[in-house]
């Protein structure tokens, strides 16, 4: 199978969303590298140059830049110093790229992203229209994990996957991985015979592969791993993928036989859902009896109060929440409508009766059809 073949929607892609690592944009010891952001960067602004083509770049590199400034010889692992990093890095970073991108004319604005910014709907509605307000105006959204104030409990943890979930939050095109790596590999990219993957169809055409987890320079959280789960996501959503080195991003824009192209698999779903799915952690989780189980995963119906069985977990009304079968396992993910505390008195019993006895505010589901995703195993 041909890398080329399929790869007309990526030269007529009108948005794209390109992801660039930490170790294409930074030195040995840390540091931005000017002359890579800037080559990155002519890239760029030369494929959206005729206005046939819209941006938005996630870029990776803000702790990484954060490190020579404060003295850190290498990427801390404990949060507040990977937060005080990003804190001096993500200025940085962007006015690095305000000035880069500055040559061609071309603005740029910052985002900073959280899961919890994008989970909730009234967040998520309006991120989704930020980006789009900036590109109708003519400007470059540069996206990036808000480093600074996210904690273990909601944080994306890769921008690789923030990548995949951006794109389908700006109905992107086409999806863009780049690293320091021009593509998967059927083994280790440095072992002798072995050769790069072109075309990915779906899951099983690399069921076989062997993919490493580490990246080469050591400044970044993803790997090959990261990689990959991100273009399977995006797939599944109904977007094209080419995962490839940062050196090969022209050839990539256009549609050329580099890196490996991963085939749409499925078709795009509400925006929200896919953020729930893969991005919101959950702040607790119902336990469902049986037949709100088959409700729920085969029926595709709302999560009604006389199907719940216990609770656990602090969490109020438009927090994620895990839903579980009475064997402890997850079988579907929403938002809920009802803090913690008041969900033991309402257990089995209909919403018919509740708004009768406690008001119609009560005559509600407790998570909506529309709120919910189910997990597939």
């Amino acid at each position: 199978m041909t890398g080329t073949k399929g790869r007309a929607d990526v030269a007529g892609a009108h948005r794209v969303v390109v992801k660039v690592g930490s170790s294409s944009l930074t030195t040995a010891s840390g540091g931005l590298d000017a002359d890579r952001v800037d080559a990155l960067v002519d890239v760029l602004a030369k494929s959206r140059s005729g206005g046939e083509r819209e941006i938005v770049l996630v870029s990776s590199g803000a702790i990484a830049a954060g490190l020579a400034p404060l003295g850190l010889r290498r990427r801390p692992k404990d949060l507040a110093r990977q937060q005080a990093a990003a804190s001096v890095g993500q200025g940085l970073l962007v006015a690095r790229y305000t000035a880069s991108f500055a040559r061609y004319g071309v603005r740029v604005g910052q985002v900073l992203l959280t899961t919890d910014d994008t989970s909730r709907r009234a967040h998520h509605r309006n991120a989704s229209r930020t980006l789009d307000k900036l590109l109708a105006m003519g400007a470059l959204p540069v996206v990036n994990e808000n480093d600074t104030v996210a904690t273990d409990e909601i944080r994306f943890g890769d921008n690789d996957r923030l990548a995949a979930l951006v794109a389908h939050l700006v109905r992107a095109d086409l999806l863009v991985l780049l690293s320091d790596v021009d593509g998967l590999y059927d083994g280790d990219p440095a072992a002798p015979g072995t050769a790069r993957i072109a075309d990915v169809a779906g899951p099983a055409d690399i069921e076989h592969v062997k993919i490493g987890s580490a990246g080469k320079a050591g400044v970044g959280t993803g790997g090959m791993v990261t990689k990959v789960e991100a273009a399977r996501i995006a797939a599944a959503a109904g977007i094209p993928v080419v995962l490839t080195s940062a050196s090969q991003a022209a050839d990539a824009l256009a549609g050329r036989d580099t890196g490996t192209y991963f085939r749409p698999t499925g078709r795009r779903s509400a925006d929200r859902l896919l953020w729930l799915q893969h991005a919101s952690a959950p702040r607790g989780s119902l336990t469902l009896d049986d037949g709100a189980v088959r409700a729920v995963v085969e029926g595709r119906k709302s999560l009604l109060p006389a199907g719940i069985a216990a609770v656990e977990g602090e969490f109020i009304a438009g927090d994620p929440v895990e839903l579980r079968d009475t064997a402890g396992r997850a079988v579907a993910r929403g938002l809920v409508n009802f803090d913690a505390k008041e969900l033991p008195r309402l257990f089995g019993r209909s919403t018919r009766e509740l708004a009768r006895e406690l008001g119609p505010a009560y005559e509600r589901e407790v998570v909506h059809r529309d709120d919910l995703v189910v997990l597939h195993p």
